[in-house]
């Protein structure tokens, strides 16, 4: 491969959390453990979350109320992503995030391990 992927990180975010701002801190360190690993084999990682919460901070609750931002920007992101890598654990959004994935023909891989790296070709 020589080109790099923007490869959405896919995996529990609110799921078992029960609303605890704890909780759903540690999920988004788990997504983003696996970022550095994505940069090191030579491709851009990307994060739902870190596109929708700041979106969901600009919005006043009527509108925040009005849809599911979160799933609705990682539908979004999904037009521009190359592929996505689905964490382990229960997320009705990674899961729905997958199916886009596979319904749009892109690789889905469930470890780092899957992942290709860029390969650099001697000038």
């Amino acid at each position: 491969m020589t080109t790099p992927l923007l490869i959405l990180i896919a995996g529990p975010y609110r799921s078992g959390t029960g609303g605890d701002p704890a909780l759903i801190a540690r999920n988004l360190e788990r997504l983003e453990e696996a970022a550095a690993p994505i940069h090191r084999l030579g491709h851009v990682p990307m994060i739902g979350e870190w596109v929708a919460l700041p979106i969901l901070r600009g919005m006043d609750e009527a509108d925040a109320a009005d849809g599911d931002v979160m799933y609705e920007t990682a539908h979004r992101l999904l037009q521009h992503c190359d592929a996505v890598l689905r964490l382990p654990g229960d997320s009705a959004g990674a899961d729905k995030d997958v199916e886009i994935a596979l319904e749009r023909g892109l690789p889905v891989y469930r470890s780092i391990e899957e992942i290709p790296a860029v390969s650099i070709a001697a000038a």
